[in-house]
């Protein structure tokens, strides 16, 4: 049978009628944070059932549960400027192809007030042409991170002299953060709401 293109084709969707325990706790501490942060893209199926990296995350609990904590702590710990932390978010899911990520993060990124152009350029593959210095620094950490390997000792002295050993720490450990969420999102080929049946 020829799969359909759905918003979960590769994992059913969860309502919360048939969660059980374990999942109905990771449910509630997902909403309660995605709830009131995450405005302007669907997280949700009319159901209730969360679309997204969630919906993996509910489905694996002993895995998702803790990839929701690690989730949690870097939004609840940030203290990067907002376009610093979605610029760095956006060129990890355009590195990973992560339709999902990428669609929600241009809506975030925007709202948090990095500019249309800026954020094509960076959904393209591309540096832009006028990132303020301090996102310059930011978008070549979340390049070099993305690439792999060591970070040259040049960049890892840039970005502490521009952020400090805790900026530097947050931008090391959202491109982490991301990378996997992407590894989630393209497993399991989650689509973009709105163009894709569900």
């Amino acid at each position: 049978m020829q799969p359909t293109r759905a918003l979960a084709k590769r994992l059913p969707l969860l309502p919360p009628s048939a969660l059980n325990a374990e999942q109905k706790k990771l449910y509630e501490s997902i909403l309660n944070v995605i709830t009131p942060r995450f405005q302007g893209f669907p997280t949700q199926r009319g159901d209730g059932a969360l679309i997204g990296p969630f919906n993996a995350m509910l489905h694996f609990p002993m895995f998702g549960a803790p990839a929701w904590a690690f989730n949690q702590a870097m939004i609840e710990n940030s203290e990067l400027p907002r376009p610093l932390h979605q610029l760095v978010i956006l060129v990890t899911a355009t590195k990973f192809g992560a339709r999902y990520q990428i669609f929600a993060h241009e809506i975030v990124a925007e709202a948090s007030g990095l500019s249309p152009y800026k954020i094509a350029t960076i959904v393209a593959g591309e540096r832009p042409t006028d990132l303020t210095f301090e996102e310059g620094v930011a978008f070549d950490l979340a390049k070099a991170l993305n690439r792999g390997g060591s970070l040259s000792e040049t960049m890892f002295e840039l970005g502490r002299d521009t952020f400090g050993e805790r900026g530097l720490a947050e931008i090391v450990f959202l491109v982490g953060c991301f990378c996997m969420v992407s590894v989630v999102l393209n497993a399991y080929d989650v689509a973009v709401p709105g163009r894709d049946d569900q």
